[in-house]
């Protein structure tokens, strides 16, 4: 059975103007997400700032994630690293925590080979008693898992489904081709929901859902219905608003949007940094567009 279909929102992680983690923001924005159709949150990922929360800050948003969402629907912990050991470590701590699913990036800087990745993987997964997920975003960590090493990886009963964020579209349709029966594919991209749903991916690890839950779990459920023209319409009515989302490093744009749209601060970890007033402006501009 798969852990969720449709959009789980890559959730940003609210911080109070000194730096702290903000709890009470944390706990508006699981609630909005709830509330507006959000198919599984995943807690401290990039989008997250997972890199800059410690791992006591991050044991207590997992509980807190865990305790606020109820149930309702899955808690997805960021517990990748580039380190195995510490991934393991991290897992422990995540379910302890009460958290549904792993996602954990590829090994990042050190990096590997791809028989690196499997041992990797096979390694995080023997630890782990709740289901990983892989995530691919060789943008970020200068590793990319090749499509015959997903199979590999989908031999593994405890390896489940995988957040592709590479932006190839035909290696997305080999691994669905090759790995549908052990493996969940989502798209890593919000401007590829359409074409990978398409595919037979089942769903997005959005970015977009921060600030339009709703409609990135709309679409999201629309391509994977097979209602390919509505998906691809609404595909293209937030087009220009995720290019701007994605304008700078992310989580920058996002937090900024959600700000704007009085859902919880923007306050960054460094070495992320506010964005520019023009980019600010551009923001703006494509949210108020898209509600019209």
């Amino acid at each position: 059975m798969s852990l969720f279909t449709g959009s789980g929102v890559a959730l940003i992680t609210p911080f109070k103007k000194d730096g702290e983690v903000d709890y009470q923001g944390l706990g508006k924005l699981i609630d909005f997400q709830i509330e507006n159709g959000t198919d599984a949150l995943i807690i401290c990922g990039t989008t997250g700032e997972g890199s800059t929360v410690t791992f006591d800050e991050k044991s207590r948003i997992f509980s807190f994630a865990v305790e606020r969402a109820c149930g309702k629907i899955p808690v997805i912990a960021g517990t990748g690293s580039n380190s195995t050991d510490h991934t393991v470590k991290q897992i422990k701590a995540a379910e302890k925590a009460g958290v549904d699913a792993h996602l954990v990036v590829t090994p990042y800087y050190n990096k590997t080979s791809q028989s690196g990745v499997v041992r990797h993987y096979y390694t995080v997964a023997d630890a782990a008693e709740k289901p990983v997920i892989v995530y691919n975003v060789p943008s970020r960590t200068g590793l990319d898992i090749k499509a015959e090493t997903y199979i590999e990886l989908s031999k593994h009963e405890n390896i489940i489904g995988v957040k592709e964020a590479s932006g190839d579209l035909t290696k997305m349709m080999r691994i669905i081709k090759t790995c549908a029966d052990s493996l969940d594919v989502y798209v890593g991209n919000d401007d590829q929901t359409a074409s990978a749903t398409a595919m037979g991916a089942k769903g997005v690890i959005s970015v977009l859902a921060n600030i339009f839950p709703g409609e990135t779990h709309l679409m999201a459920i629309l391509g994977v219905e097979g209602r390919y023209a509505e998906c691809h319409e609404m595909q293209a009515k937030y087009l220009d608003l995720i290019a701007a989302l994605f304008s700078d490093v992310n989580p920058i744009p996002v937090k900024y949007a959600a700000e704007y749209m009085g859902l919880c601060g923007g306050t960054l970890r460094l070495p992320l940094v506010e964005m520019s007033e023009s980019g600010k402006s551009r923001i703006r501009a494509e949210i108020k567009k898209v509600q019209i």
